[in-house]
């Protein structure tokens, strides 16, 4: 092969290549313009994408706020309505105003109207009036100028009186030899004179009438008294309960046919009571030893069981000898106490049995030893005979044991009672004047009064609470400080006395008297109260100078 052959080869090897490089070129080419068209698209895509988006969010955005202005409109529509219903309400309602002014308006006028008629009409009778005015302004003119002229008249008759009443008081006076002065003050003085003595006789009158009705009063207060405490009092007084083991015992006391309790009564003198009450029977008697002495055999034949006639009967002699026994210990124990030992033994059992007797609660035997120890101290205070003070007191209720026995006071019986058995006439005359049946003379019989008092009238002696103690003297001192001049009050002696003090220049002597009975009255309807209260009004003036 020559060289042409090989350059056409060459050149052929040259194209051929120059051809595979060129057709390379074209595909990267066309490659490289698919990418780019593929990536336009890419863009293109997204682009739009984002574009719907947006155009979807302008539009939900757009929408949003169409229903936003709708919402808007439709308040704004509703809010004009409702302006609109209020504009034609206030309207209606100036309406109905301005006719209710209308016919407000109308009724005024109709009413000035009427004012107007009846101002017209009220003229006319001031006028009328004013006419009558002037008419009697005329005759007050007539009848002034007529009554001047009596005036004068009378004046010159006053005139004239006066001239003749001094006349006729001097020719009195030169008659009666006395002047006006001193016969007003004559005349003043007698009729107080008279006034005082017609009040006191008044007032004796009525004393009098009070003591002439005193005693059916008093019996009156006293049965009233009983029907209202008797109860209690009888009670305490003259029953005794007996207590039984079991209600069959009460068929046992009674006995076949109450054979054995008309044995027990017919012995012993007491009553026995059998009721409903359980487990208990009441004896009933005004005598309190008898009434003990049957308590005993009673008891005794309870415990025993064994009742009948002679049964009771031998129980009966027994316990009468222990209720003597226990009678004379405590009176012979009393009179220990006492240091009485010279006492006639027929006045020991008497004044034991007084071991069985209260007065008012109190046990009167430790009553007795009582104010004889008061009576002791008082009289070596006073330095009298101590011994028979002592036994004066103790011996001044001694009559208290036979009060269901003899008749009379116990101080009378008493009296009598020691005076049988050869008491000292002073003991004697102190038992009986220790209640003001008789006069005391002795002074020992007003220590034997005093010692009483005491005793009795102490707190707590009695049946009366320190309480009511305290109450009823305070009590008195406020009754008599009420009355008008009273100046102090005291209630003494354990409230058996009130001493009122008034002042002389408010109460004179008349006074003090009423005014005694004013508080002895007001005491006796608004207190009750033991025994008597005595009431006494001082009036006392004081005259009083200093030497110089």
């Amino acid at each position: 092969m020559g060289g042409w052959e090989w350059i056409q080869l060459v050149v052929l090897v040259l194209v051929l290549a120059a051809t595979v490089g060129l057709s390379l070129t074209v595909r990267r080419s066309r490659a490289a313009g698919a990418e780019r068209q593929a990536e336009r698209e890419l863009w293109r895509s997204e682009e739009k994408a984002r574009l719907e988006q947006e155009l979807a969010g302008l539009r939900a955005a757009a929408l949003e706020q169409e229903q936003q202005g709708r919402t808007a409109a439709e308040d704004l529509m509703r809010q004009v309505e409702a302006a609109r219903d209020e504009l034609r309400k206030a309207a209606d309602e100036q309406e109905e105003r301005q006719r209710r002014a209308t016919r407000e308006l109308d009724a005024q006028r109709a009413e000035i109207r009427e004012l107007r008629a009846a101002g017209d009409r009220r003229d006319q009778r001031l006028a009328a009036r004013e006419e009558r005015l002037d008419a009697e302004a005329h005759q007050h003119d007539e009848r002034a100028l007529s009554l001047d002229e009596r005036q004068r008249e009378l004046e010159a008759r006053e005139g004239a009186l006066a001239d003749q009443e001094g006349a006729n008081r001097a020719e009195l006076e030169r008659v009666a030899a006395l002047t006006a002065a001193d016969a007003k003050a004559e005349l003043v003085g007698k009729i107080e004179h008279d006034a005082k003595r017609e009040g006191m006789i008044i007032a004796r009158r009525i004393e009098d009438e009070a003591r002439r009705d005193a005693e059916t009063r008093a019996q009156r207060l006293i049965v009233d008294t009983i029907q209202r405490v008797a109860s209690e009092q009888t009670a305490e007084s003259v029953v005794s309960t007996v207590e039984l083991p079991s209600d069959e015992m009460k068929g046992r006391i009674i006995g076949r046919e109450g054979r054995n309790i008309r044995a027990f009564e017919q012995i012993t003198g007491v009553n026995v009571m059998i009721d409903d009450t359980p487990g208990s029977v009441l004896l009933s008697c005004f005598d309190p030893v008898r009434r003990e002495t049957a308590r005993l055999t009673l008891t005794e034949l309870v415990t025993d069981g064994r009742i009948h006639p002679a049964r009771i009967e031998e129980i009966f002699d027994r316990s009468r000898g222990r209720i003597n026994e226990r009678c004379i210990r405590a009176a012979e124990d009393a009179l220990t106490e006492v240091g009485i030992s010279d006492l006639h033994p027929e006045l020991v059992p008497v004044l034991g049995a007084l071991r069985y007797r209260t007065s008012y609660g109190q046990n009167v035997l430790k009553h007795l030893v009582e104010c004889a120890h008061l009576a002791g101290v008082m009289a070596a205070e006073l330095r009298l005979d101590v011994a028979t003070c002592k036994r004066a007191a103790f011996l001044h209720d001694i009559g208290k044991a036979l009060t269901h026995e003899v008749e009379g006071t116990h101080a009378i019986i008493g009296a009598n009672l020691a005076r049988k058995y050869g008491e000292h006439p002073d003991v004697v005359h102190a038992i009986e004047a220790h209640h003001n049946e008789v006069e005391p003379k002795t002074v020992e019989a007003i220590l034997t009064q005093a010692c009483d008092a005491i005793s009795g009238g102490r707190p707590g002696a009695r049946r009366e609470s320190l309480e009511s103690y305290v109450h009823r003297l305070e009590r008195l001192e406020e009754i008599a400080g009420a009355h008008p001049g009273v100046e102090k009050v005291f209630a003494m002696q354990a409230g058996r006395e009130v001493r009122v003090m008034v002042s002389p220049e408010h109460v004179d002597d008349i006074e003090a008297q009423i005014l005694a009975r004013d508080i002895v009255k007001q005491i006796e309807e608004e207190l009750t109260y033991p025994g008597h209260i005595r009431v006494t009004v001082v009036r006392e003036s004081r005259a009083t100078e200093m030497a110089r």
